[in-house]
């Protein structure tokens, strides 16, 4: 849905000296399945998943609720077959989201982007799951001419979670409305997160009420020049 953000994320990893492959034959990891309590196929996109990524190189992913999934759901998942949860938890430990790889495996916090203007975050609620709590933030605050503007609310949902945004959508269209009051009140031009899904959904709300602010993944600032 933003495959601009997997590409800047090649770029950036490859910009770092980090040598990237990227395994054509991966698929979703399950999410979608597990949420909706559809076990026996989130099982096997599970088992496609840790054999497609299977070795000992880390596994970055750009994604919050996508490195959740990896890392704490698919042990869960097997927590009955000793030979595929033991799999699910090697990969699990060489799993890591894009921020966490860079400030906590690397060491990177300044990574030479250029951006001028305004800039809000939204923090993903996936990131919480996963213990992070700052490493986004401070690789955007190191960006030089970014001027940062802290957003009110900032780690309240964004009402999209997935499924829950089509079975609930009132509740999740009154969550996004509240989130882009408080992105209004930043005067940012632009807002940046770690989620696809946390893009699409305010994203899509941005446009709908055609509102100026523009939306980003956190790679894709950070692969700004």
């Amino acid at each position: 849905m933003r495959p601009d953000a997997a590409v800047a994320t090649v770029k950036l990893l490859r910009r770092l000296r980090v040598e990237v492959r990227f395994p054509e034959s991966q698929t979703c990891c399950g999410q979608p399945f597990y949420n909706s309590g559809f076990l026996s196929g989130a099982r096997d996109l599970a088992r496609h998943t840790i054999q497609v990524f299977s070795g000992k190189s880390p596994v970055v992913v750009p994604s919050g609720s996508c490195a959740a999934m990896v890392k704490i759901e698919f042990p869960h998942l097997f927590h009955n077959d000793p030979e595929w949860h033991e799999r699910a938890l090697e990969l699990s430990a060489r799993t890591f989201e894009l921020s966490d790889f860079l400030v906590n495996q690397l060491h990177v916090t300044n990574v030479g982007a250029k951006f001028q203007g305004k800039v809000a975050y939204h923090y993903a609620c996936h990131l919480r799951g996963l213990g992070l709590k700052t490493e986004a933030e401070t690789l955007i605050r190191a960006v030089d001419g970014v001027e940062y503007v802290p957003l009110e609310k900032q780690d309240q949902c964004c009402g999209f979670g997935g499924s829950f945004a089509v079975r609930y959508p009132e509740i999740s269209g009154a969550m996004v409305g509240d989130k882009l009051s408080c992105v209004a009140d930043t005067g940012a031009d632009v807002l940046v997160s770690t989620d696809t899904g946390c893009l699409l959904n305010i994203g899509g709300a941005i446009h709908r009420q055609q509102r100026p602010t523009r939306v980003m993944h956190l790679a894709e600032l950070l692969e700004c020049r």
